[in-house]
């Protein structure tokens, strides 16, 4: 492990996986995700072996190893962390994203010096009034339970208001081994919705909200994940000036590491 200190002064711990020649990129999670939930870790390590890339893996403020800014949640301060990291790779790197992780990068591809491509899997976008629009007051309710501490509750909350998951399945979680995990990371989900909170409305995505994406985007949605998350990549491969969108088969929000990595490393390594 290794850190690297935010603007804000919050640390943020990362790991670097190879030595690559062919570029760097920077793995950004989504929520309850941290840098050592498995599938980055394997996804960071296929990267590296097989597409001679630099990887840096990383906790997002408030998880794993990174500290965090209790009661501000601003979405400047997460692009912060990655400019932190751009500077780390030498100035210049590529991100990938996954769920709220994708949003998070090509917001970041806007503002942080350095980005050359990026890839969103699967930004959790909600384009379509008819599926699952989040509470108006999520935030309001959202922001006590983790000032309180109160982590179980906060992870029932985020994950059957915020990402519209079925309660019985959220409640058969309870007794797997990964609660743990969820509720030890469950205190970031309001850096989560600060990232999301303008997309999810069931509301068309405003190109021009996303014309300072300039970098080249590869957008991926899996054949066998929501309807909601598919419709909310394609929106977003339509709205962004320089994106291609793909579907990847047998794939689904909690993919195939041996399907997606080999999508990232091709379009990184075409791309840079």
């Amino acid at each position: 492990m290794q850190t690297v200190t935010s603007a804000d002064g919050t640390t943020i711990a990362y790991d670097r996986v190879g030595e690559g020649t062919a570029g760097t990129v920077i793995l950004i999670g989504g929520a309850f995700s941290y840098r050592e939930f498995p599938a980055m870790v394997e996804l960071a390590q296929a990267l590296a072996d097989e597409y001679n890339l630099t990887v840096l893996n990383y906790d997002r403020r408030g998880r794993g190893d990174s500290t965090d800014s209790p009661g501000v949640y601003d979405v400047a301060n997460e692009t912060a962390d990655i400019a932190a990291l751009v500077e780390v790779a030498g100035g210049k790197a590529a991100l990938f994203g996954w769920s709220s992780g994708a949003a998070l990068a090509l917001l970041a591809a806007q503002s942080v010096p350095g980005v050359t491509e990026v890839v969103a899997f699967e930004p959790p976008f909600v384009v379509d009034p008819k599926d699952h629009v989040p509470p108006k007051d999520l935030e309001a309710k959202l922001h006590p339970m983790i000032a309180a501490d109160k982590r179980a509750k906060t992870v029932r909350y985020y994950m059957t208001k915020a990402m519209g998951m079925p309660a019985l399945m959220v409640a058969v979680m309870r007794v797997t081994p990964f609660w743990k995990q969820l509720a030890a990371t469950s205190n970031s989900t309001a850096h989560d919705w600060a990232v999301m909170k303008p997309y999810m409305r069931g509301q068309k995505l405003d190109p021009t909200d996303w014309q300072g994406v300039e970098v080249p985007v590869l957008v991926l949605a899996g054949d066998r994940t929501a309807p909601l998350l598919t419709k909310g990549a394609k929106a977003a491969a339509a709205v962004l000036p320089n994106a291609e969108f793909a579907e990847l088969p047998g794939v689904s929000h909690n993919p195939k590491i041996s399907i997606l990595a080999p999508a990232v490393g091709e379009f990184l390594t075409r791309a840079g």
